[in-house]
């Protein structure tokens, strides 16, 4: 179970990974890589000159020859220059390869979030939805291209130093000689190799046991604190209705309830790493004398020098801190697992939201003719319940239809299902090739200027300024004119009001063929109504409207009415 587990993760991991390596930033990032190692294999020689330098220069003070004394020490300053030129530019260029894979990744993830709104589609599905894909994209990306590099790289020194130790290692620790009596004897050769092979084959399986809860604890953890920013993020985008509501006691409770969490969480995590720092202090600890007490027979034999024994030391803590990689890394690793599975999840969410739209497409979207219409549709609830069947209706080209009902009747679904957001139900829908525009009852106002808010989902700098200033105006908005260049948090600065006044400026400036209005006028009162309406009506192109509303004073900007209310409820009114 435990294999096949990390057999996953690791899998996982070369499905996040290897994308990269054959995109098309591949050549820079595969020379980046190619330097990497280079680097590394460069390190772990000189660390290999330096075991050699331990032995010239403890020979030499235990010979007392001050000549060759100097010279060792000049030895070490050319490789203490190579060492630090060679960390310097590894942290470099490791830093550049991050940067660029984090980029890459994230311009990866933000597409397919956005792509065929699965950004909205991924929450249709309460129960299989993944927790804040924000925090995903943003925190998960940065440390998974950050520990990737930095395990990966951890573990090639890892083992390229044992491959390079483990023979200096069998060479200088020789024979183990142990008397059995009667003139017999029992020779280990290379006793000091199987030594550091059984001391840190120990130390990893102890300490796989005692950290593995860290994986659950630190996933937990990254999804708590995410919340936590999350709760706190949604006051501060909707101040004035918790103001309004006088709500701050609720909202601190909230906020309580979940940074509670963080910290009970976070408690399992320090007793658990407390428990694995016991363990694996008192592990490196040990590693300090292990290798003097080994190697202490030979040298009080006489059968080594001090240079030699401390040679063997250096040897065998490189070989004993190679396969004890684990040991000293499980912290970072049972992150790196968490952010692993949040990253894999998230993705596999997104291929599975993305194939049952392409394969799964109950209700039938055709592009092309005029107007809208549909025909037999039959809608349904998430959870499979009917909401509503055999609807049909048609508007033709420059005709308005306005659907009506008591709240909860499936109005906004019907938009919804005509706009191809809504996949639960069956049946066909046409709607015109040329360009549509939906208007919620809460317009989307996104962040910057006020041109850009106004422009949406254009870019400000498609459009004159003047074209902006007549829109506004047409609109009732001529106050703003003055503050098109002005950047700010619209949402929060305009009234609802004012806010739906701007969405049908946004339709002045598209003309589109077909206008979808969900509740659109619900702010306002009738006079800006019809007045707005009226600039729908009168348009010069035209438009195909299709609204949907409670007031009753939009029947008479409409040609046709489509009334939701079910029949059970139409009854008792009549009664």
């Amino acid at each position: 179970m435990a294999v096949a587990s990390e057999r996953g993760f690791l899998r996982q991991a070369w499905d996040l990974t290897w994308p990269y390596l054959k995109s098309e930033e591949k050549w820079s990032a595969i020379g980046l890589l190619a330097a990497i190692i280079a680097l590394n294999l460069f390190s772990v020689w000189l660390n290999v000159r330096f075991n050699r330098w331990n032995n010239d220069f403890y020979n030499a003070l235990q010979e007392y020859n001050w000549s060759q004394f100097w010279y060792q020490f000049g030895i070490f300053g050319a490789l203490a220059f190579a060492m630090i030129v060679d960390a310097v530019y590894a942290l470099y260029l490791r830093q550049i390869l991050h940067i660029r894979w984090r980029r890459w990744l994230t311009d990866r993830y933000l597409r397919n979030w956005l792509e065929n709104q699965n950004y909205y589609r991924l929450q249709l599905h309460q129960t299989a939805t993944p927790d804040n894909p924000d925090q995903r994209i943003s925190d998960d990306i940065d440390s998974f291209a950050t520990m990737t590099i930095q395990l990966s790289v951890g573990l090639l020194n890892a083992v390229v130093t044992l491959l390079s130790f483990l023979t200096i290692l069998w060479v200088l620790s020789g024979a183990l000689v142990i008397p059995l009596g009667g003139g017999k004897t029992f020779s280990i050769p290379g006793y000091m190799v199987f030594a550091a092979l059984i001391y840190s084959m120990g130390g990893t399986l102890l300490t796989r046991w005692i950290g593995n809860p860290l994986v659950r604890l630190t996933f937990d953890q990254q999804r708590y604190e995410a919340d936590f920013r999350f709760s706190l993020v949604r006051l501060r985008e909707n101040a004035e209705n918790v103001a309004f509501y006088g709500g701050e006691a609720r909202e601190l409770d909230t906020f309580r309830g979940r940074f509670a969490r963080i910290i009970g969480n976070w408690w399992g995590i320090i007793l658990r790493r407390k428990k694995l720092t016991w363990f694996t202090t008192g592990y490196a600890q040990v590693a300090i004398v292990f290798p003097f007490i080994v190697a202490a027979p030979r040298y009080f034999n006489h059968v080594i020098q001090l240079g030699g024994l401390m040679q063997i030391a250096s040897a065998f803590n490189q070989v004993q801190d190679s396969l004890s990689f684990i040991v000293t890394s499980y912290t970072e690793i049972a992150q790196y697992q968490a952010v692993v599975q949040r990253l894999s999840s998230f993705r596999a969410r997104m291929e599975e939201t993305a194939a049952a739209r392409n394969t799964e497409q109950p209700l039938a979207i055709e592009r092309g003719g005029e107007g809208v219409e549909v025909d037999l549709l039959h809608l349904d609830l998430p959870d499979g319940r009917p909401l509503h069947d055999d609807l049909a209706l048609k508007v033709s080209p420059g005709d308005a239809l306005l659907v009506t009902g008591p709240s909860g009747a499936g109005k906004s679904t019907l938009l919804r299902a005509v706009a191809g957001l809504w996949p639960f139900g069956r049946g066909r829908i046409r709607v015109a090739e040329r360009n549509t525009l939906f208007l919620p009852q809460r317009p989307y106002l996104p962040l910057g200027t006020l041109a850009d808010a106004l422009a949406y989902p254009r870019a400000a700098a498609e459009l004159s300024r003047d074209s902006l200033a007549d829109a506004l105006r047409a609109v009732g908005l001529p106050h703003l004119i003055d503050r098109l260049e002005e950047e700010g948090n619209w949402a929060q600065r305009l009234s609802i009001g004012e806010q739906q006044r701007l969405a049908f400026a946004r339709v002045l400036l598209v003309r589109p063929e077909i206008v979808f209005l969900d509740e659109a006028t619900s702010a306002l009162d009738e006079a800006a109504e019809m007045s707005l309406y009226r600039l729908l009506r009168e348009a010069s192109w035209q438009p195909t409207i299709v609204s949907v509303g409670h007031h009753g004073t939009l029947r008479r900007y409409h040609d046709m009415i489509v009334d939701l209310t079910p029949p059970a409820v139409s009854q008792a009114a009549a009664g």
